[in-house]
């Protein structure tokens, strides 16, 4: 009865519009209601226990730094040096997007940062190359999901903090697969674009390349210091966002001088308002997550799997079908921290590596980015290039496909996650 009045109040709350937030505290004050615990202070409580939490710290920084990537021109340059080493390849500009993306990604940890980036400043060059619009749109959405696979993800430390799990150990987890991803997108472009026209960009001379690089440089040491640095124990998760927030903002004062200091506050006013919407949403989930487990809803699913809980595959590829049923209802950062308290206790039950599970279920979590009809990351491409919601859904199919294939060769081949995170975090 707790599992049908959590999943009904939740449903019927968002059917009428409520927004996300809402609707989680909604579905926990009928739980509170179910289970004869009701008490606003309990819910307040909660509410703002949610939020304070020092792995959190975290996500903030990690806006700000995306802000101050694309405001002062880190971004430009990185995909600047993108161009300069592939754009002269047929349908280069595609293959610079996913360069782009995983780069870009992994300073940000933000897809929808990443989105609104790689959209503002590709989006042109590929229409102005004669690209086609729809598959142009499709492939920047689709690349732009890299980022909450690859670390420093923001997906991963909400993971993380609402399971107990090492956020070291996801970071290291996320390399491997993220670069799998980002490669069956490669492959799945190279077959979009088999039959298109298009032309070839001119190659750049080696000079302009190491211009490139040499003023590009600052940008792309940034995610070696955040694994170097990860990697030895000098700062952790938390500490590591303020390092790239500072560093991105002195690199765009200082080095590059492309953002004023006249500029600073409407740049912290955007990272603060995007960082107090995820933030209110992650408060709120945590209400719903305690709940769940006052409820002992995890116990109820548990026994509900009991038929395939010693057959770990079998349940891992179960779980991962529910994950892409439910992305297609929920976010991203709902999905996890609803789905992750519920779903530990039948981790802890099959035996099955958490870490293993939590990047797992981040790839899906990523896919659910541009799946619609929420997808955060259609709506952030739809809205910055113009292309109609209806055509973008058609035009991420293919690359939606490549990236499921590469969900599912994690789940049946786990040494591809589990043998690289042991390399990296010994």
């Amino acid at each position: 009865m707790t599992v049908t009045v959590f999943a009904v109040s939740l449903l019927a709350a968002m059917a009428i519009g409520m927004p996300i937030a809402w609707s989680l505290l909604f579905c926990g004050l009928c739980l509170m209601w179910q289970i004869d615990m009701f008490d606003s202070q309990i819910m307040a409580a909660n509410l703002l226990g949610g939020a304070d939490n020092f792995p959190l710290m975290a996500v903030p920084f990690f806006m700000l730094a995306g802000v101050i990537m694309t405001e002062g021109g880190i971004a430009k340059r990185i995909i600047v040096i993108a161009l300069s080493l592939l754009g002269h390849k047929r349908g280069g500009l595609g293959y610079v997007v996913i360069l782009a993306g995983c780069i870009i990604g992994a300073l940000s940890g933000s897809a929808a940062a990443d989105a609104a980036a790689l959209s503002s400043l590709l989006m042109p060059m590929m229409i102005a190359a004669g690209y086609d619009r729809i598959k142009s749109a499709s492939l920047i959405a689709s690349s732009a999901v890299v980022a909450a696979v690859l670390p420093p993800s923001i997906g991963l430390i909400i993971y993380g903090v609402t399971g107990g799990v090492s956020i070291v150990k996801l970071f290291m987890a996320g390399i491997v697969p993220g670069a799998m991803v980002a490669l069956s997108l490669a492959v799945a472009w190279w077959w979009v674009i088999r039959n298109d026209d298009l032309p070839a960009q001119p190659e750049m001379p080696f000079k302009e390349k190491m211009k490139a690089v040499r003023e590009g440089i600052w940008a792309l040491m940034l995610p070696f210091i955040i694994l170097f640095g990860l990697r030895f124990g000098i700062f952790t998760p938390t500490e590591a966002a303020v390092v790239v927030a500072v560093y991105c903002l002195f690199v765009a004062v200082v080095i590059y001088r492309e953002l004023p200091l006249n500029r600073l506050y409407a740049v912290f006013e955007k990272a603060a308002m995007t960082t107090a919407i995820v933030m209110f949403l992650v408060a709120a989930t945590l209400v719903s997550s305690w709940l769940i487990i006052v409820a002992e809803i995890g116990d109820q699913i548990v026994a509900l799997l009991a038929p395939v809980i010693h057959y770990p595959m079998l349940l891992m590829f179960a779980l991962m079908v529910l994950v892409v049923v439910i992305g297609t209802a929920l976010d991203m950062t709902p999905t996890i921290l609803l789905l992750t308290p519920m779903l530990m206790p039948i981790l802890k039950e099959a035996g099955i590596d958490p870490v293993h599970f939590g990047v797992v279920f981040m790839v899906n979590n990523a896919i659910g980015l541009i799946t619609p009809p929420v997808g955060t990351v259609l709506n952030v491409t739809c809205g910055v290039t113009g292309v109609k919601m209806d055509d973008i859904i058609k035009g991420v199919l293919p690359f939606m496909f490549a990236q499921l294939v590469v969900l599912f060769l994690l789940v049946f081949v786990p040494q591809i996650v589990t043998v690289p995170a042991a390399f990296f975090s010994r």
